[in-house]
């Protein structure tokens, strides 16, 4: 062979390695095109298009079915209360108020008044819901498909609603958490919210509140509140028939109502026993038994229209608002625990009771209010506003203003006391007259030289306006404030007795200080807030603050103890404890007071007339009811004493004085002549002249004696009221025809006065000496024979 032939041959073998390397992904490249031509050709023939193909809609359908219910899970979850608030059990748009020991004082809205622990309702009761209602509820997560088509199937052949599919779960969410609204998103929430419940909630739970919220008909909420309003009795005394009649009523409460439609609700109610036989909750024997039963019902009204203490109730609702915003308000579902000691309660109610038959029939005073309160807490155990809440809703605690009288002297005397003064310091009670006001004692009498201790006691009015007047209005009115007057007071020299208009809540309160040593702590009346998942959002934290210094504090103590002891608050006395307090009167006895304390309660009591018409009584009747509520709320309860008085002798005061120094002083009267006003001293023509200043301040009745009807009837009473002991004050029972004692405006009265005079006449022999002499200083006799008591 030619070398060239050769070379020829050997070119392509050399060729054609390298060519077998490159062909080979050409190939697989080929191939690829050749399968994406050949889908591409089937999706676009014309034979067959993709969306005529089944699999294409398959497919389409589930990957949607499983977008959109993904989406609505997700609108449903975030419209659905958090995980936290699936512990509720209470309804939304309701407020319960409880006393101090858990019993319910007052309810709004579709409030369940009686809710019961699970074990505390009836096997029978229990079963006889579950039959009804949902017999399958101890197997089910909240939702119930056999339930669901067992009920579509049983309406469509009764061609009526007569199952519901819902379960009991489902039910109490639509209870606690959704409206009544009947819409396929409802359902949605309801059956959604019953799976988040079943994983929150144990099956015990659900059912005890099931039990305890759902409605029965007849404004009754809850089964123990169901039996009381068809058969007034409690749950553990239903027999089964009725246990199944109650059973038979959610569906349809007006329709199945025993008391509006017994043959329907007989009807229902074997239909479910029907059904606990089918359980096998009870035998046939039972059943037949409870069928034949006649539906015998004894109606009540719910007791949750029932209101106890409806004016400590009313002040609560108004006192909310201090402590919870109005968005916590609006929503509801409120639980108040307040102070309320219902014991106490019930005590003071017959106080005030008894009080106005006796005593306000003869002594014109148509309306009365007390209030007790601790004084170191603060917290009001008692409270009575009026008469009658249903005719009078008036709070006379809270709302009425009124003068305070002499019980206003307890704070100018404290004062006085902490500005370094000893209880034995001496004033003279003589005609006084600073800048054309002049006070006046009751008895137009005056005792000469006393100490600050006999003139609290005695309620001595021109004693007390020199005490302020070496105090100040300053000193005096911001101690009143820091011991809980909120009411205004105003700087004028009947300040002294008592002027200015305060409230019986705060003047009770303030004397609380005095209790605790000179400690004040507002006076509240609730305890704590609860919202509907039983969670407290307010809780009261008063502290106390200083008000007094304690020494003080405790001579004041020692000094109103005496006012008890051997003045007119003698009625308040009890036995084998000290009490301490004051009396208090204003003008023409329109208001009638004791304020009164023990170490460990306070209580304050006002009579008088709305329309502040004058009474015939005395601020002896105050303490008298004081008495009364006292007598019973001490009843078992330890006796504690009173801190010692601490020696007076080189006591340093806390407060600074500012001594009032008037324009124009009078150590006298404002009679033109002294000497011959035997004819004119009780004239209210001369004594309109008293009176031409500061016409506002002369409202007390300490500072403007009453006018009689003659000038001999004025001396007479004057004598008398020197004379007479103050048995009828140690005694209110037998006060009725004996009220002639006392001195001044705080424990006598107008036709009291009048029963004097007469008196006097058959006396005038003894006290011709007082009686024929008009002058304002008593005879050295008078001043020697024992003194009558005032407040």
């Amino acid at each position: 062979m030619p070398p060239t032939d050769r070379y020829e041959q050997d070119q392509p073998t050399k060729e054609s390695l390298p060519q077998t390397q490159v062909v080979r992904p050409k190939k697989i490249l080929h191939k690829i095109s050749g399968i994406t031509s050949g889908i591409v050709s089937r999706f676009t023939s014309r034979e067959k298009p993709i969306y005529r193909r089944l699999w294409f809609w398959a497919g389409l359908s589930v990957g949607g079915s499983i977008v959109a219910f993904n989406y609505v899970l997700g609108e449903v979850d975030r419209n659905l209360p958090d995980k936290s608030q699936l512990q509720a059990s209470v309804r939304e748009q309701t407020m319960t108020i409880k006393a101090a020991d858990g019993s319910i004082l007052q309810q709004q809205g579709e409030a369940t008044r009686e809710q019961l622990k699970l074990e505390q309702i009836p096997e029978t009761l229990k079963n006889a819901f579950l039959a009804s209602e949902d017999s399958r509820f101890p197997e089910h997560n909240g939702i119930d498909p056999q339930g669901i088509v067992r009920a579509v199937v049983n309406n469509l052949r009764s061609q009526d609603v007569v199952e519901g599919g819902s379960t009991i779960t489902q039910q109490l969410a639509r209870i606690l958490f959704l409206k009544q609204e009947r819409t396929v998103w409802r359902k949605l929430k309801e059956a959604r919210l019953a799976q988040k419940m079943e994983q929150e909630l144990s099956k015990d739970q659900i059912l005890e509140r099931y039990l305890n919220l759902v409605y029965l008909g007849g404004g009754a909420y809850g089964v123990a509140d169901a039996a009381w309003v068809y058969f007034s009795k409690p749950v553990d005394k239903l027999t089964l028939s009725e246990a199944a009649t109650i059973a038979g009523l959610p569906p349809a409460p007006s329709v199945f109502a025993p008391d509006k439609n017994p043959q329907a609700a007989i009807q229902r109610r074997n239909s479910v026993l029907l059904r606990m036989e089918k359980e096998g909750f009870i035998t046939a024997a039972q059943r037949q038994a409870a069928v034949q039963e006649p539906l015998t019902l004894k109606t009540s009204l719910p007791k949750r229209l029932q209101v106890e203490s409806p004016y400590f109730s009313s002040y609560i609702q108004k006192e909310l608002p201090k402590y919870v915003s109005p968005q916590v308000l609006a929503t509801g579902g409120l639980t108040v625990e307040t102070t309320l000691n219902p014991t106490w309660q019930k005590a003071a109610e017959a106080a005030v009771t008894k009080t106005l038959e006796n005593q306000g029939s003869w002594q014109n005073f148509k309306q009365a209010a007390l209030v007790a309160i601790d004084p170191r807490s603060g917290e009001i155990k008692a409270m009575v506003g009026g008469k009658d809440f249903s005719k009078y809703q008036f709070n006379r605690v809270t709302q009425a203003q009124r003068q305070p009288g002499s019980t206003f002297k307890g704070f100018v005397y404290a004062a006085a006391i902490a500005t370094g003064k000893s209880p034995y310091d001496s004033y003279l009670d003589a005609p006084f007259v600073i800048d054309g006001y002049e006070p006046k004692n009751y008895s137009e009498s005056f005792r000469g030289m006393m100490t600050m201790r006999d003139a609290l006691t005695r309620s001595v009015n021109v004693v007390a306006l020199k005490v302020l007047l070496d105090v100040g209005f300053e000193p005096t009115i911001k101690l009143a404030k820091d011991m809980g007057i909120k009411s205004e007071l105003k700087p004028h020299y009947s300040l002294s007795l008592g002027s200015n208009e305060v409230n019986l809540l705060e003047l009770t309160s303030a004397y609380g200080s005095f209790a605790t040593q000179g400690l004040h702590t507002e006076p509240h009346g609730i305890r704590r807030i609860l919202n509907r998942n039983g969670e407290v959002i307010w809780s009261a934290k008063f502290n106390s603050k200083r008000a007094l210094d304690a020494d003080s504090a405790a001579i004041m103590t020692w000094m109103l103890r005496n006012v008890v002891e051997s003045g007119t608050g003698a009625a308040a006395q009890l036995p084998n404890r000290p009490v301490a307090g004051k009396t208090g009167t204003s003008d023409e006895a329109r208001d009638l007071w004791f304020i009164g304390y023990i170490p460990q309660i306070v209580t304050g009591v006002w009579l008088g007339n709305d329309d502040n018409r004058p009474t015939y009584g005395s601020s002896g009747s105050a303490a008298y009811a004081w008495h009364e509520f006292m007598e019973q709320a001490v009843e078992g309860m330890p006796v504690e004493k009173f801190p010692e008085r601490l020696k007076l002798e080189g006591r340093k005061g806390t407060i600074k004085a500012q001594p009032i120094k008037g324009r124009k002083i009078i150590n006298g009267s404002l009679k033109s002549n002294d000497d011959s006003a035997d004819d004119n001293d009780s004239s209210p023509r001369r004594r309109r002249r008293y009176y031409q200043q500061q016409t506002e301040d002369n409202s007390s009745s300490e500072d403007r004696p009453r006018r009689r009807r003659r000038r001999d009837r004025s001396q007479e009473a004057a004598t008398t009221t020197t004379t007479t002991n103050t048995v009828s004050e140690e005694a209110p029972r037998r006060r009725r025809r004996r009220y002639s004692s006392t001195v001044d405006s705080d424990s006598s009265s107008p036709r009291r006065s009048r029963r004097a005079s007469s008196s006097a006449r058959r006396n005038s022999s003894r006290s011709s000496a007082s009686s024929s002499s008009s002058t304002s200083t008593p005879s050295w006799r008078d001043r020697l024979r024992p003194s009558s008591t005032s407040n």
